[in-house]
């Protein structure tokens, strides 16, 4: 058979279905994380100029949402960050309070699903693990209906980065406690599903709930307008 009747019927793009969230654990997963975020907040969005590290960094702990192909990783696409909240005037820890940060998705995979939301549910589900009693984080003005659709709460607006943002918190009893973070949660796009694929490791039933798919969905949507 000759070379030019050599031919190959499989697509030549690959978009991969499943995907791992979950608490970053090494060099890689850590570096990736920060890559995206300057990606999305500063190069996409001019948030912040040249990176957007700060002082909370040396203590937050990062989320990831990893693509994965044949069952390992492949590219870290998403990503958020918790830390505990600490008193203004004494820099100390509060007890109990935990924030949600720097909350972004790979422009790529933003149709994907609920990459987003699976974060956002990661990180309220393993901060209550770690004694949480009160979960915040400040969303961009836009946002504030699809939070409220994942069981947050408005409790004022301000100003941030230049940008109207509205101060939220978590109802933590949508959110079952989560002790195993650095397994976390797989999920898979919404593509895969049309497909017929059944419940996965970490979904409830509430999650194939249409309304709550809806939620997610509109996370995805958005997520380039967010600095949350």
């Amino acid at each position: 058979m000759s070379a030019q009747t050599l031919m190959c019927d499989l697509p030549t793009r690959f978009t991969p279905c499943e995907f791992r969230i979950k608490w970053a654990a090494g060099g890689w997963e850590i570096n990736e994380a920060r890559r995206l975020r300057r990606a999305v907040f500063c190069a996409e969005q001019g948030v912040f100029v040249d990176d957007d590290l700060d002082a909370v960094d040396a203590h937050a702990q990062p989320l990831v949402a990893l693509s994965c192909v044949g069952g390992m990783s492949d590219q870290v696409v998403g990503t958020v960050r918790i830390h505990r909240g600490t008193d203004p005037a004494t820099q100390e820890f509060q007890e109990g309070v935990w924030w949600g940060s720097r909350l972004a998705v790979h422009a790529a995979f933003r149709n994907h699903g609920r990459l987003g939301a699976t974060l956002i549910r990661l990180a309220v589900s393993s901060a209550r693990a770690r004694g949480c009693s009160l979960f915040l984080a400040h969303v961009q003005s836009q946002n504030q209906t699809m939070f409220e659709k994942l069981h947050w709460q408005p409790l004022r607006d301000e100003m941030l980065h230049g940008r109207p943002h509205v101060l939220m918190q978590a109802d933590l009893s949508q959110y079952p406690l989560c002790h195993d973070p650095l397994t976390g949660f797989v999920t898979r796009s919404v593509a895969a599903e049309g497909r017929g694929a059944g419940g996965r490791r970490g979904e409830t039933r509430g999650e194939r709930n249409g309304e709550e798919r809806a939620a997610r969905t509109d996370v995805e949507a958005s997520l380039h307008r967010s600095a949350a």
